[in-house]
């Protein structure tokens, strides 16, 4: 049975239509991936380049989940920055991870640039603060990343942010001229593309029901099976109960987006000058860019379990209308939701499992950059070379307190309280 996209936006508007066949037969490989999402596509790719035979089973479209739904911004660094990771787990971890923290963009624009892939690709994003503290806070950010070599960034202040956001909401903004924005759905389509061009397989409905362990793993799905030197656990939020210990160390979390109908040059000039993507400072955040045919794609708000709301518009239109109200009366065409992988810690979890089963997942936000990060550094660490690897997997991850059942409940308070901070600008 062929299983569709949901019906976004970018699946109405992708370039690849084409459906990959299913996995009917038992076959070999020097490496399977788990999830044909970015972070799959990534390690396949990076592998692909060195010249490991690469297959992909994918249990339902190639960038079915977070991948092919999110908001196309590249945004750098992780969900928690390198201050936080200095804290915590010391300076030289700090160190490690901060020379890792702005690559996954770099990793993304080679991807484009050397297979040619379509995605709309643009430069530059903004943070916007909603009060002064956000506007401290990103004063420092500016400070933090520039101390880890990131540079192109340019504070702005209430007047000039007015400049670049058709609104007179936010207190001032930074500017990554470096950040960008993009068709997430056809950068997975072309990467998918420029996998296969290399010798890679993708295999689409061709779910994993089974992994076996062992000095060659053995993974089943319904009709067929494939065994290989390594495996690549790459199904973050869409992984199901596929490896439970996986999942107990990590929630899924739903984030809505709406896109409306084409706006005119002068509505677009009006709203976004400068055609920069942007995302607020908030913790549940709005999100904006403009597309590649010119419609407004707006994303906020979460959810917690990977529950679907019914009414999508009715949670972000309103947020659409608080920061662009001369957008009231214009048609929405495309509404849908997309889960990304909550940890604990908010930081990116990556293991090995035995000594050939390979993980990352829990990006926890970011995960359009650190998806193609890890790409890199599983594939590395494939090859023998595991420093990159090391440091990552010597991240503590943490258990969900209460388990299932009370992991949405505690999130959902703390989501709350932070909310309200947000809102009270403390």
């Amino acid at each position: 049975m062929t299983v569709s996209h949901t019906s976004s936006y970018y699946a109405a508007s992708a370039h690849d239509k084409v459906v990959r066949p299913t996995l009917t037969e038992d076959i070999t490989a020097d490496v399977c991936i788990v999830g044909a999402g970015y972070t799959g596509l990534s390690t396949g790719l990076h592998l692909a380049e060195m010249g490991y035979k690469v297959v992909i089973l994918e249990g339902s479209r190639i960038g079915f989940g977070a991948s092919g739904r999110n908001g196309g911004q590249i945004v750098h660094s992780y969900s928690r920055d390198m201050d936080f990771i200095e804290r915590n787990y010391g300076k030289s971890t700090a160190k490690a991870m901060g020379d890792m923290a702005f690559e996954g963009g770099t990793i993304i624009r080679k991807f484009v640039d050397k297979y040619d892939i379509d995605c709309d690709l643009k430069d530059g994003g903004i943070f916007a603060a909603c009060n002064k503290k956000q506007l401290r806070e990103l004063e420092d950010k500016k400070s933090l990343w520039e101390a880890y070599g990131h540079e192109n960034l340019e504070l702005l202040d209430k007047q000039e942010v007015q400049k670049y956001i058709g609104t007179s909401r936010y207190e001032g903004a930074l500017l990554d001229k470096s950040g960008g924005h993009f068709h997430p759905l056809n950068l997975a389509m072309g990467e998918a593309a420029a996998l296969e061009k290399l010798g890679g397989t993708i295999y689409e409905c061709s779910e994993v029901t089974r992994v076996v362990e062992g000095s060659k793993p053995k993974l089943y799905t319904a009709q067929g099976s494939v065994t290989a030197d390594f495996v690549v656990v790459a199904g973050n939020a869409y992984l199901g109960g596929l490896i439970p210990k996986l999942e107990a160390k990590a929630m899924p979390c739903g984030t809505q987006v709406i896109t409306t109908e084409p706006l005119s040059e002068t509505q677009q000039k009006e709203l976004l000058p400068g055609d920069e993507c942007v995302e607020d400072c908030n913790y549940l955040l709005d999100y904006f860019r403009l597309s590649g045919d010119g419609r407004l794609i707006y994303g906020g708000g979460v959810t917690y379990g990977a529950r679907e709301p019914s009414k999508i518009e009715s949670l972000i239109v309103p947020k659409m209308l608080t920061t662009f109200p001369q957008l009231k009366g214009t048609k929405i065409d495309y509404a849908w939701t997309g889960n990304f992988l909550l940890t604990l810690m908010r930081l990116p979890q990556f293991g090995r499992i035995g000594s050939n089963i390979y993980y990352a997942q829990g990006y926890s936000g970011h995960g359009i950059t650190s998806s193609h990060l890890a790409g890199r550094i599983l594939s590395q660490a494939i090859k023998g070379q595991t420093e990159s690897f090391d440091v990552m997997a010597s991240l503590p991850q943490y258990y969900f307190p209460g388990g299932r059942t009370f992991r949405v409940p505690y999130t959902a308070l703390g989501a709350l309280y932070y909310s309200l901070r947000d809102k009270l600008g403390i």
